[in-house]
């Protein structure tokens, strides 16, 4: 069973999607476009989980799936869209997860999502802190279960959605 723990910020996480990344770019080759860092591990001074989120966009999804026992070789369980349509994630670590890698084909409105909430978050520091006490305090909440943790971010995330959609059309 994997525990819900929030981390203080780290150096060594850019530097661990740095690598990944590199590992990455040799699998997929041409078939990728972009690959961005995401999630709270890539907003500075706030806590979180310590897994490397990564978005990695293709030029078409339903190749990704040629490359799996590529990715197989760098410790990732392939997941298939696992909830999300038209996404292929990828898991490292298992129980310590370590890097989550999902995967988007050019134009899906979830690279932009995440990356405009990340952006957002930095640009809005005071608001980046609410979020990490709010995940602090989930995760005593909720040590042992992950569905109630992530349960209980989900209005945060989408008031944050909001405000950063907007926030993207002004500047």
């Amino acid at each position: 069973m994997r525990k819900v723990e929030v981390l203080s910020n780290q150096e060594e996480w850019a530097k661990m999607f740095q690598r990944e990344s590199k590992k990455i770019k040799d699998v997929f080759g041409e078939e990728l476009l972009n690959i961005y860092h995401i999630g709270s591990t890539a907003i500075p001074k706030i806590k979180a989980k310590p897994i490397i989120d990564i978005i990695v966009e293709v030029i078409m999804i339903r190749n990704v799936d040629k490359f799996n026992s590529d990715m197989r070789q760098l410790g990732y369980e392939a997941l298939g869209e696992n909830g999300i349509p038209k996404r292929r994630f990828f898991t490292k670590g298992g129980d310590s997860r370590t890097h989550h890698i999902h995967i988007f084909e050019q134009g899906n409105k979830e690279i932009i999502r995440h990356l405009t909430f990340r952006d957002y978050m930095i640009a809005h520091p005071e608001e980046a802190m609410e979020y990490s006490q709010l995940k602090q305090n989930l995760a005593k909440k909720f040590p042992y279960n992950i569905e109630k943790y992530i349960e209980g971010k989900d209005n945060y995330i989408q008031e944050i959605d909001s405000k950063s959609q907007l926030w993207k059309l002004l500047y």
